[in-house]
């Protein structure tokens, strides 16, 4: 009976032994299987075919004696013939053995083994398919999470596996302020089909950095929370709006990586995703992509277009032509209409975060301190600099992958709804709802 685990191939030698003792263990069970049915078959002819003839059936079980061993000879030998042709020369046996061992390392690195009934002698592990692995790019999702949220993320992490990395188990990353607890990483790795890195965000990067006034920023929270205005008073969700805006891409965790598909906490994804996003984002020279756009609070970010024009006005070398602008404002960059992409879902390319034109105007926002003073969130710092610093036929809007964090959804329409096998409802959907600025995204290309 085959058993599944976890093992590692070491080396060349480890790929031969397992491959030849694969081939012995297989010569050995069909040898005795033909010497024990030859038998059988002599003995029936000897029974049945000729029984008034002794000597004649003697002679017969005499003769296909060394009948059944030349027939044993030459299957063993064509079998042979096949298994060890790839061997013929020293170039393929080193660029199959190259072949093998790249897969076998993928395998195991998504924790895909089997291991033959109990053999002592072979320590390493045959994978379960060696089948062609799909292009991939160089991505990975990342999850700001605590540990307390640990039932969210199982349930956004089994639907973006079901729907999607069950094929092309890109790895995540999963970030924190405190160190995660073993059950967190327990259950989660049980989730997914690849690497889990679990890290600790700097301190510098996630609290109130030591330049902000307190006092004012108290106060400028009382004002707000006597506003109603949703977490007014949370110094934590400042922190996060300003690690995420400025940050999270700076993480050791995160320099190996290109593309990041952003995931939260208890969101749903309703449909088949077939098409691998990042590929798409890399093919295509695309830098932002997103789901569901709409406006913003304005009383969160009274002066944020203040400082954004002040920016510009400082460095319009960073503006390249033929941007999206025109999506955020209405008048040339007079005003800020409000819009912006919904940033807990966003498949992006770091490189524009890490831009020169993007990493200045982030420092030039956090120099003055709206995300403690005000409330400035990273879904309309991060709008408005992809809008700014890239053409508008780099952001793209995902029309395929259907997406809820609440209260909006987008929900994909006919032949997405269908190719999709989607589960949402195409009427409940947020897309041209009076409060969402998807209208203004197609205006860019009409």
């Amino acid at each position: 009976m085959s058993l599944y685990r976890r093992t590692s191939v070491t080396s060349f030698s480890d790929c031969g032994r397992v491959f030849s003792l694969t081939i012995q263990r297989g010569i050995g069970r069909f040898v005795p299987w033909f010497l024990q049915t030859s038998q059988k078959w002599t003995r029936c002819c000897q029974d049945q075919s000729l029984p008034s003839s002794p000597l004649l059936s003697l002679n017969l079980f005499n003769m296909l004696i060394p009948t059944r061993y030349y027939l044993l000879v030459v299957v063993v030998l064509i079998s042979a013939r096949y298994l060890f042709g790839i061997w013929g020369s020293a170039d393929s046996r080193s660029a199959y053995l190259t072949a093998l061992a790249e897969k076998w390392k993928h395998a195991q690195n998504a924790g895909l083994s089997y291991i033959t009934d109990g053999d002592p002698n072979v320590s390493s592990s045959l994978p379960i398919s060696l089948e062609e692995e799909p292009r991939r790019a160089n991505a990975s999702f990342v999850i700001l999470a605590r540990n307390g949220e640990l039932k969210e993320v199982i349930e956004s992490l089994k639907q973006i596996e079901d729907r999607f990395n069950r094929k092309y188990h890109y790895p995540y990353v999963f970030l924190n302020e405190q160190p995660f607890t073993n059950e967190f990483k327990r259950w989660t790795q049980e989730v997914i089909s690849s690497k889990a890195h679990y890290g600790v965000i700097p301190p510098d990067h996630w609290y109130q950095p030591g330049h902000i006034d307190e006092a004012r920023a108290a106060m400028m929270r009382q004002t707000l929370v006597d506003d109603d205005v949703i977490y007014g008073g949370s110094v934590s969700y400042r922190n996060m709006c300003r690690f995420n805006s400025g940050f999270f891409y700076r993480h050791p965790l995160m320099q190996q990586f290109r593309y990041y598909w952003r995931v939260e906490p208890g969101v749903k994804f309703f449909c088949d995703i077939e098409t691998d996003p990042f590929l798409y984002m890399q093919d295509h020279n695309k830098t932002y992509g997103f789901t569901i756009s709409l406006y913003e609070y304005e009383r969160t970010i009274p002066s944020l277009w203040v400082v954004t024009k002040e920016f510009m006005r400082r460095h319009p070398e960073y503006l390249p032509e033929d941007n999206a602008l025109s999506f955020i404002s209405d008048d040339q960059g007079e005003t800020y209409n409000l819009c912006h992409f919904w940033s807990n879902f966003e498949i992006a390319d770091m490189d524009l975060w890490r831009s020169e034109a993007y990493t200045k105007y982030f420092e030039f926002l956090d120099s003055v301190g709206g995300f403690y003073y005000e409330r400035w969130g990273d879904a309309p710092v991060h709008s408005i600099g992809a809008a700014l610093f890239s053409r508008k036929d780099q952001i793209h809007f995902f029309r395929e992958i259907g997406y809820r964090h609440d209260p909006f959804q987008h929900c994909p329409q006919g032949d997405h709804h269908r190719n999709g096998k989607c589960w949402c409802e195409e009427k409940d959907n947020f897309d041209y709802d009076g409060y969402s600025c998807t209208y203004r995204y197609d205006r860019l290309f009409t």
